[in-house]
């Protein structure tokens, strides 16, 4: 059950046993009882249609995802709103400002089995900023009819667009 990062406790620095006991599924401290449990990351999107319907998306500019499209999206970071943390996330992406309004999805991410995520998706409203590519992570948007999108990187991407109020498969 050793992932190889870490095997002595963060909180009294005694080693941490990893064999499984009841009660003990992850790693943990005889000393102290710290558990180290591995729980999925936050994840949120924000679903922006124009007036024709489609919906914006952008093509992933790095990593195993690379030319691929996706819902603009990120994490929510520590002590932050998770409406907050979508709305900074669409912001540093696309150069947009948006309000995240009602929840449109909420879906677990298992296609990446190095990191689960939760993702949140929200319908979304543009208040203002100039549409553009910003931080890296992107290299292109664009306006894509959602019964016809390109490929996408993310298969929960593909349902909550498949999901889309007028949308027919």
């Amino acid at each position: 059950m050793d992932d190889g990062r870490r095997r002595f406790c963060p909180d009294c620095g005694a080693e941490l046993r990893f064999e499984l006991e009841v009660g003990h599924r992850y790693p943990w401290c005889a000393a102290c009882g710290f558990v180290r449990y591995r729980n999925p990351i936050v994840g949120v999107a924000v679903v922006v249609r124009d007036a024709a319907g489609r919906v914006l998306l952008g093509r992933r500019a790095k990593g195993e995802y690379a030319g691929l499209w996706c819902i603009p999206c990120g994490y929510v970071e520590w002590d932050e709103d998770v409406r907050a943390a979508a709305e900074r996330e669409f912001a540093e992406e696309t150069g947009l400002r948006v309000r995240a309004g009602r929840p449109l999805a909420v879906y677990s991410n298992f296609h990446n089995p190095k990191q689960h995520t939760v993702g949140n998706w929200f319908e979304g409203e543009v208040l203002g900023g100039e549409l553009a590519p910003l931080d890296g992570e992107l290299e292109a948007l664009d306006w894509f009819d959602p019964a016809a999108p390109p490929e996408l990187a993310f298969p929960t991407d593909a349902r909550v667009i498949s999901e889309l109020p007028g949308v027919e498969a």
